[in-house]
């Protein structure tokens, strides 16, 4: 199950912006190259966050979709099965161009009675 390492790097990298306030969401985007099961990942990151400054927080999951550019009819579809192909032409010779994101976008942090969100760069 990688969803547990991948996880822990989420926490690390949310702990580290957060600069020891209180997080209340991690938003996270998740290409679906990147075939992480978006319901391992929540358990994962609870039991990771249980026992730190990001006890209780939410992971807010954006999944991105598999997107193709061919590269003959320079048409962008979504890849909705493999081989990775041109959903126009059926060509593939395609580059990706989405889907294989995997990064932490963005917490949410309290800073006294007020919530905000800040940008993870």
């Amino acid at each position: 199950m990688h969803e547990l390492s991948i996880a822990d790097a989420v926490v690390t990298i949310a702990a580290r912006h957060a600069a020891g306030r209180p997080v209340s969401r991690v938003y996270v985007k998740v290409g679906y190259l990147r075939q992480v099961v978006p319901d391992s990942l929540t358990f994962a990151f609870e039991l990771i966050t249980a026992d730190t400054e990001l006890a209780g927080a939410e992971l807010v999951i954006e999944e991105v979709p598999a997107t193709v550019r061919c590269l003959t009819c320079e048409t962008c579809t979504t890849l909705e099965e493999f081989p990775a192909h041109c959903g126009e032409c059926g060509g593939l010779d395609v580059e990706v161009t989405a889907g294989e994101e995997l990064l932490v976008d963005s917490i949410e942090v309290e800073d006294g009675s007020e919530a905000w969100q800040r940008r993870v760069a």
